[in-house]
């Protein structure tokens, strides 16, 4: 039997100047958050910049390119299968989905064909992931405010925002928020954006004022204390404790 220990080590001593050097996790993991989250929007422009098959980078698996590409996808699906059952997705919808895409691999042999089953399932994922987190028994109006908000997370929104967009009253729809939800529309949409810093924090490197900006906030010191209203710890605080904890979805809470 070869001894591949042995074939690694000396692999592994060799300073070869060329080698390339691996990019940091942090995109990947945010990516494997916007499935789990439903994000469809952000999995769809990561999927139209082509980030899939890129190779700078990304490790070489296989000379061959389609190979490369092929065990490339069989990890990706992986990561998102359990990263979406940890986060609500039924255990076995879960993996059967993966075990259905990955088969599908054996028809193909074109870099192209694998990129583009790699967008099908990443986006199946993410609008079954949706679909998941949104059923609720909320009426429409409420369904269709809580998308906008989705959507528009990075932007300021406010109550007579979402009343244009469902051509309502900003008055009803306060009261009618409230008596679905349980909470104020201004409270949901900090909830939200929280969420949002949370994931920053754990899979990003931006720096506090950076994810104050790109989530709306007045300012940093804004961002930080309503964080800590919601969390019960600063951003920082979080980021020292959580940073990189890729798995255990439940650990923080």
């Amino acid at each position: 039997m070869k001894d591949y220990r042995s074939e690694w080590a000396l692999l592994e001593a060799e300073d070869e100047s060329d080698e390339m050097e691996h990019r940091p996790p942090t995109e990947e993991y945010l990516f494997y958050r916007a499935v789990a989250e439903g994000n469809v929007e952000a999995v769809k422009a990561n999927c139209e910049q082509g980030r899939f098959i890129e190779s700078e980078g990304v490790g070489t698996l296989s000379k061959n390119p389609v190979i490369n590409l092929k065990y490339h996808f069989v990890i990706t699906t992986a990561m998102i299968a359990r990263i979406c059952q940890q986060s609500g997705m039924e255990l076995e919808q879960a993996f059967r989905l993966s075990d259905f895409y990955i088969r599908k691999l054996d028809r193909i042999h074109t870099v192209e064909g694998v990129r583009h089953l790699h967008d099908e399932m990443v986006i199946d994922y993410a609008e079954k992931m949706r679909k998941y987190l949104r059923s609720d028994t909320n009426s429409r109006h409420i369904n269709i405010c809580k998308e906008y908000i989705y959507a528009h997370i990075k932007e300021r929104i406010t109550i007579e925002d979402l009343a244009d967009e469902l051509g309502v009253s900003a008055s009803y729809l306060s009261r009618l928020f409230k008596k679905e939800t349980g909470m104020v529309i201004s409270t949901y949409i900090r909830e939200q954006k929280i969420e949002m810093a949370k994931n920053l924090l754990r899979y990003s490197e931006y720096s506090m004022i950076d994810i104050a900006n790109r989530l709306a906030f007045s300012s940093q010191s804004h961002f930080t204390q309503q964080f800590k209203e919601v969390m019960g710890m600063t951003p920082k605080k979080y980021r020292d404790t959580y940073y990189m904890i890729q798995w255990d979805v439940k650990k923080e809470m």
